[in-house]
Protein backbone atom coordinates (compact mmCIF):
# COMPACT_ATOMS: atom_id res chain seq x y z
CA UNK A 1 0.00 0.00 0.00
CA UNK A 2 1.22 3.20 -1.14
CA UNK A 3 2.33 6.11 1.51
CA UNK A 4 -0.42 8.34 -0.02
CA UNK A 5 -2.94 5.64 0.32
CA UNK A 6 -2.09 4.80 4.30
CA UNK A 7 -2.86 8.59 4.64
CA UNK A 8 -6.05 8.66 2.94
CA UNK A 9 -7.22 6.01 4.79
CA UNK A 10 -6.29 7.26 8.01
CA UNK A 11 -7.79 10.53 7.26
CA UNK A 12 -11.10 8.82 6.94
CA UNK A 13 -11.21 7.32 9.85
CA UNK A 14 -10.13 10.15 11.40
CA UNK A 15 -12.87 12.05 10.51
CA UNK A 16 -15.70 8.86 10.80
CA UNK A 17 -14.27 8.71 14.38
CA UNK A 18 -15.16 13.08 14.78
CA UNK A 19 -18.43 12.18 13.70
CA UNK A 20 -19.56 9.71 15.80
CA UNK A 21 -18.33 11.69 18.93
CA UNK A 22 -20.39 14.50 18.04
CA UNK A 23 -23.41 12.50 17.32
CA UNK A 24 -23.02 10.79 20.63
CA UNK A 25 -23.07 14.30 22.25
CA UNK A 26 -20.81 15.49 24.85
CA UNK A 27 -19.41 12.93 27.51
CA UNK A 28 -19.30 13.32 31.03
CA UNK A 29 -16.19 13.43 31.07
CA UNK A 30 -16.87 17.23 29.91
CA UNK A 31 -19.00 17.80 32.68
CA UNK A 32 -16.67 17.65 35.41
CA UNK A 33 -17.85 20.75 37.13
CA UNK A 34 -22.10 21.91 37.37
CA UNK A 35 -23.30 25.26 37.43
CA UNK A 36 -25.99 26.21 40.19
CA UNK A 37 -28.43 29.12 40.43
CA UNK A 38 -31.80 30.33 41.93
CA UNK A 39 -33.30 33.17 43.74
CA UNK A 40 -30.98 35.10 45.37
CA UNK A 41 -33.81 37.28 47.83
CA UNK A 42 -35.25 33.95 48.94
CA UNK A 43 -34.17 33.79 52.59
CA UNK A 44 -33.95 31.08 54.56
CA UNK A 45 -33.63 28.62 51.03
CA UNK A 46 -30.61 31.42 49.59
CA UNK A 47 -29.51 34.95 49.62
CA UNK A 48 -26.41 36.35 49.40
CA UNK A 49 -24.38 37.79 52.44
CA UNK A 50 -23.03 41.15 50.30
CA UNK A 51 -25.04 43.14 47.86
CA UNK A 52 -21.40 42.33 45.61
CA UNK A 53 -21.21 39.24 46.25
CA UNK A 54 -21.97 36.20 43.39
CA UNK A 55 -21.67 33.33 46.65
CA UNK A 56 -25.34 31.77 47.96
CA UNK A 57 -25.67 30.76 51.14
CA UNK A 58 -28.87 29.09 53.03
CA UNK A 59 -30.89 25.96 53.48
CA UNK A 60 -30.69 25.21 49.24
CA UNK A 61 -26.71 25.66 49.37
CA UNK A 62 -26.59 23.04 52.29
CA UNK A 63 -28.88 20.78 50.19
CA UNK A 64 -26.58 20.92 47.03
CA UNK A 65 -23.30 21.11 48.53
CA UNK A 66 -24.26 17.50 49.63
CA UNK A 67 -25.67 16.39 46.79
CA UNK A 68 -22.41 17.85 45.25
CA UNK A 69 -20.24 15.17 47.15
CA UNK A 70 -23.23 12.06 46.80
CA UNK A 71 -22.65 11.91 43.00
CA UNK A 72 -19.12 13.14 43.10
CA UNK A 73 -19.45 16.61 40.77
CA UNK A 74 -18.42 19.82 41.74
CA UNK A 75 -21.76 22.04 42.40
CA UNK A 76 -20.91 25.79 41.87
CA UNK A 77 -23.93 27.48 42.83
CA UNK A 78 -23.75 31.37 41.85
CA UNK A 79 -25.53 34.43 41.94
CA UNK A 80 -26.22 35.68 38.54
CA UNK A 81 -29.02 38.37 39.16
CA UNK A 82 -32.67 39.30 39.59
CA UNK A 83 -35.09 35.66 39.93
CA UNK A 84 -35.79 36.82 36.43
CA UNK A 85 -32.52 36.47 35.00
CA UNK A 86 -31.47 33.34 36.60
CA UNK A 87 -34.37 31.83 34.93
CA UNK A 88 -33.75 32.81 31.73
CA UNK A 89 -29.75 32.11 32.29
CA UNK A 90 -31.06 28.05 33.08
CA UNK A 91 -33.44 28.09 30.41
CA UNK A 92 -30.49 29.20 27.48
CA UNK A 93 -28.54 26.21 29.30
CA UNK A 94 -25.78 28.80 30.37
CA UNK A 95 -26.24 27.59 34.04
CA UNK A 96 -27.67 23.78 34.29
CA UNK A 97 -29.30 23.61 37.79
CA UNK A 98 -31.86 25.82 39.51
CA UNK A 99 -32.00 25.09 43.26
CA UNK A 100 -35.30 25.51 43.83
CA UNK A 101 -38.51 26.15 41.17
CA UNK A 102 -42.19 25.58 41.60
CA UNK A 103 -43.64 23.63 38.90
CA UNK A 104 -45.21 25.56 36.28
CA UNK A 105 -46.39 24.39 32.42
CA UNK A 106 -44.23 26.67 31.37
CA UNK A 107 -40.79 26.02 33.18
CA UNK A 108 -41.13 21.94 32.35
CA UNK A 109 -40.95 23.53 28.57
CA UNK A 110 -37.21 23.92 29.47
CA UNK A 111 -36.38 22.61 32.71
CA UNK A 112 -36.77 18.73 33.74
CA UNK A 113 -37.53 18.51 37.49
CA UNK A 114 -36.83 15.95 40.09
CA UNK A 115 -38.34 14.50 42.84
CA UNK A 116 -38.87 14.39 45.59
CA UNK A 117 -39.18 18.43 46.03
CA UNK A 118 -36.22 19.26 48.26
CA UNK A 119 -38.71 21.35 50.07
CA UNK A 120 -41.99 22.98 51.17
CA UNK A 121 -43.07 26.82 50.70
CA UNK A 122 -46.34 29.21 51.76
CA UNK A 123 -47.22 31.86 49.32
CA UNK A 124 -49.30 34.35 51.34
CA UNK A 125 -50.83 38.07 51.37
CA UNK A 126 -49.76 40.65 52.48
CA UNK A 127 -50.72 44.02 54.05
CA UNK A 128 -49.86 47.05 56.10
CA UNK A 129 -51.30 46.36 59.68
CA UNK A 130 -52.77 50.02 59.20
CA UNK A 131 -54.57 49.50 56.38
CA UNK A 132 -56.09 45.94 56.12
CA UNK A 133 -58.69 44.66 54.28
CA UNK A 134 -60.95 41.61 54.32
CA UNK A 135 -59.33 38.48 52.91
CA UNK A 136 -60.39 35.23 53.42
CA UNK A 137 -60.10 33.69 49.23
CA UNK A 138 -58.32 35.03 46.06
CA UNK A 139 -61.59 36.51 45.21
CA UNK A 140 -61.02 39.05 48.04
CA UNK A 141 -58.12 40.46 46.09
CA UNK A 142 -60.20 41.94 43.16
CA UNK A 143 -60.16 45.43 43.09
CA UNK A 144 -57.14 45.94 44.94
CA UNK A 145 -53.70 46.48 43.49
CA UNK A 146 -50.93 44.11 44.06
CA UNK A 147 -47.46 43.33 43.33
CA UNK A 148 -44.78 40.54 43.32
CA UNK A 149 -41.45 39.85 41.56
CA UNK A 150 -41.10 39.34 38.17
CA UNK A 151 -41.67 35.66 36.64
CA UNK A 152 -42.63 34.69 40.47
CA UNK A 153 -45.32 31.79 40.23
CA UNK A 154 -48.18 30.78 42.94
CA UNK A 155 -48.74 27.59 41.08
CA UNK A 156 -50.81 27.21 37.83
CA UNK A 157 -54.17 27.61 39.15
CA UNK A 158 -53.89 30.59 41.32
CA UNK A 159 -51.21 32.21 37.98
CA UNK A 160 -54.24 31.39 35.71
CA UNK A 161 -57.12 33.12 37.72
CA UNK A 162 -54.49 35.81 38.45
CA UNK A 163 -53.46 36.51 34.96
CA UNK A 164 -57.86 37.20 34.02
CA UNK A 165 -58.96 38.64 37.53
CA UNK A 166 -55.88 40.80 39.34
CA UNK A 167 -54.20 43.30 39.44
CA UNK A 168 -50.79 42.26 40.24
CA UNK A 169 -47.86 44.63 39.29
CA UNK A 170 -44.56 43.30 38.61
CA UNK A 171 -40.93 44.31 40.11
CA UNK A 172 -37.11 42.86 39.91
CA UNK A 173 -36.69 42.54 43.66
CA UNK A 174 -38.57 41.53 46.95
CA UNK A 175 -36.91 44.93 48.64
CA UNK A 176 -38.71 46.91 46.45
CA UNK A 177 -42.27 45.12 46.39
CA UNK A 178 -42.22 45.57 50.13
CA UNK A 179 -41.22 49.09 49.97
CA UNK A 180 -43.93 49.72 47.84
CA UNK A 181 -46.26 47.94 50.01
CA UNK A 182 -45.06 50.08 53.41
CA UNK A 183 -45.24 53.49 51.42
CA UNK A 184 -49.05 52.74 50.25
CA UNK A 185 -48.11 52.36 46.63
CA UNK A 186 -50.11 49.66 46.13
CA UNK A 187 -52.58 47.88 48.72
CA UNK A 188 -50.73 43.91 48.76
CA UNK A 189 -47.58 42.15 47.96
CA UNK A 190 -47.81 38.26 46.92
CA UNK A 191 -45.33 36.19 47.73
CA UNK A 192 -43.93 33.12 49.96
CA UNK A 193 -43.87 33.79 53.51
CA UNK A 194 -40.68 32.97 54.81
CA UNK A 195 -38.27 34.97 52.36
CA UNK A 196 -40.64 37.95 52.90
CA UNK A 197 -41.10 37.52 56.87
CA UNK A 198 -36.87 37.57 56.74
CA UNK A 199 -36.55 40.52 54.16
CA UNK A 200 -39.33 42.54 56.08
CA UNK A 201 -37.41 42.17 59.58
CA UNK A 202 -33.83 42.84 57.21
CA UNK A 203 -35.88 46.26 56.20
CA UNK A 204 -37.44 47.12 59.55
CA UNK A 205 -40.31 46.65 58.44
CA UNK A 206 -42.13 43.85 60.64
CA UNK A 207 -44.27 46.65 62.50
CA UNK A 208 -45.81 47.71 59.79
CA UNK A 209 -46.48 44.38 57.71
CA UNK A 210 -48.21 41.75 57.79
CA UNK A 211 -49.13 38.21 55.90
CA UNK A 212 -52.78 37.18 56.14
CA UNK A 213 -54.27 33.54 56.52
CA UNK A 214 -54.90 31.11 54.84
CA UNK A 215 -51.95 30.83 52.33
CA UNK A 216 -52.45 31.48 48.41
CA UNK A 217 -50.75 27.94 48.01
CA UNK A 218 -48.46 25.62 49.19
CA UNK A 219 -46.05 24.78 46.76
CA UNK A 220 -43.15 22.43 46.53
CA UNK A 221 -39.55 24.07 45.80
CA UNK A 222 -37.69 21.33 43.18
CA UNK A 223 -34.22 21.03 42.21
CA UNK A 224 -34.06 21.38 37.97
CA UNK A 225 -31.84 20.30 35.13
CA UNK A 226 -31.91 23.13 32.32
CA UNK A 227 -32.54 20.69 29.41
CA UNK A 228 -30.25 22.95 27.09
CA UNK A 229 -27.36 21.58 29.26
CA UNK A 230 -24.70 19.95 27.76
CA UNK A 231 -24.12 18.17 31.38
CA UNK A 232 -27.72 16.93 30.92
CA UNK A 233 -27.28 13.33 30.29
CA UNK A 234 -29.86 10.35 31.51
CA UNK A 235 -26.82 8.66 33.26
CA UNK A 236 -26.44 12.14 35.19
CA UNK A 237 -30.19 13.09 36.11
CA UNK A 238 -30.25 9.19 37.49
CA UNK A 239 -27.35 9.86 40.17
CA UNK A 240 -28.59 12.94 40.91
CA UNK A 241 -32.21 10.98 41.63
CA UNK A 242 -30.89 8.46 43.58
CA UNK A 243 -29.12 11.05 45.83
CA UNK A 244 -31.99 13.46 45.92
CA UNK A 245 -34.29 10.38 47.15
CA UNK A 246 -31.78 9.22 50.06
CA UNK A 247 -31.26 12.37 51.15
CA UNK A 248 -35.22 13.18 51.80
CA UNK A 249 -35.79 9.39 53.35
CA UNK A 250 -32.70 10.37 55.74
CA UNK A 251 -34.70 14.24 56.89
CA UNK A 252 -31.77 15.84 55.31
CA UNK A 253 -33.81 18.28 53.79
CA UNK A 254 -35.98 19.46 56.75
CA UNK A 255 -32.15 19.64 58.93
CA UNK A 256 -30.63 22.00 55.90
CA UNK A 257 -33.77 24.39 56.60
CA UNK A 258 -33.58 24.63 60.04
CA UNK A 259 -29.73 25.45 59.63
CA UNK A 260 -30.73 27.81 56.92
CA UNK A 261 -33.28 29.69 59.44
CA UNK A 262 -30.74 29.44 62.29
CA UNK A 263 -27.85 31.22 59.87
CA UNK A 264 -30.12 33.66 58.73
CA UNK A 265 -31.37 34.66 62.36
CA UNK A 266 -27.56 34.98 63.21
CA UNK A 267 -27.10 37.45 59.85
CA UNK A 268 -29.77 39.98 61.44
CA UNK A 269 -29.18 39.85 65.04
CA UNK A 270 -25.19 40.85 64.04
CA UNK A 271 -26.82 42.95 61.79
CA UNK A 272 -28.51 44.65 64.49
CA UNK A 273 -25.32 44.80 66.52
CA UNK A 274 -22.86 46.91 64.02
Amino acid sequence: MSRAVSYYLFSLVLIVFSQVSVAAGPSLASCDELTATGNSEYPPFLWRDKQNSMQLQGANRIIMDELSHRIGVPIRLQHVGPWSRAQSEVKAGRIDLMAGAFYTNNRADYMDYFTPVILYTQSVVWQRKATPFPFQRKEDLQGHWGVTVINNSFGEQFDRYAKDNLNILTVASLAQALKMLATNRVDYVLYEKSPAQAYAGLLGLSDELEAVEPHVSSEGLYLTFSKASACNTPGLRHRIAIALRDMNQEGFMEQALLDGVSTWSLKNHQALLN
